[in-house]
């Protein structure tokens, strides 16, 4: 078989534990091409979701994967476990999220220590 036509069945474990998207890929599907399915096919009614692709990081054995790359190029392949069926984590961190905690650094006191020596 052909590395292009080969299947890879994969499903996307998000921050509560609920697994989505469960599925067989191309080994030629890119990592912008399934974050893209998870922003379209992202569960209602979740307190935390994902506007753009950008929102999201997808993790496959502790390593984020670029968007540019395809499953092959990442290292994806089936069979790599027991059961057959790959878990990706989603990691949702929005833009406006990542401006306020750079804004809360900025704003803190310096030098506020509580300490007393005696």
């Amino acid at each position: 078989m052909a590395e292009g036509n080969e299947q890879v069945e994969l499903k996307f474990r998000i921050y509560d534990g609920t697994d989505i998207s469960h599925g067989s890929y191309a080994s030629s599907t890119t990592v912008t091409a399934l974050k893209q399915k998870l922003v379209a096919e992202w569960p209602q009614g979740k307190s935390v979701t994902p506007k753009t692709t950008n929102d999201m990081k997808l993790i496959h054995s502790g390593k984020v994967l670029e968007n540019n790359k395809t499953l092959s190029e990442c290292g994806v392949r089936d069979g790599a476990f027991a059961g057959g069926v790959i878990t990706m984590h989603v990691v949702i961190q929005p833009a406006l999220a990542k401006n306020k905690s750079a804004k809360k650094q900025d704003t803190g006191k310096l030098n506020t220590c509580g300490c007393t020596i005696l």
